[in-house]
């Protein structure tokens, strides 16, 4: 297959379900009909709400986190969950 951009060589690639080519001259990426539907579903569920912290227990207060950046990950793009290996 051939890159309708560049025409460059294509590849394809399955990821979660859902097949992506993208072109390995220029790296453009194409979908096929319904498949950005897909991953716009993929990744509204991606960025659900997280399910509530279990109780406290109710132990010493030293060694506690303080502040707000302790244990704090970024939450990562649909993108990046896509492409990584």
């Amino acid at each position: 297959m051939q890159c309708p951009k560049c025409r460059g060589n294509m590849r394809t690639y399955e990821r979660n379900g859902v097949h992506i080519e993208q072109c390995d001259n220029c790296r453009g990426i194409f979908l096929d009909y319904g498949e950005l539907e897909t991953l716009t579903r993929m990744e509204a569920q991606w960025h659900a709400a997280p399910p509530p912290p279990p109780p406290a227990a109710h132990g010493p207060g030293w060694g506690a986190p303080h502040g707000g950046h302790y244990g704090h990950h970024r939450q990562r793009s649909w993108v990046n969950m896509l492409f990584s290996s």
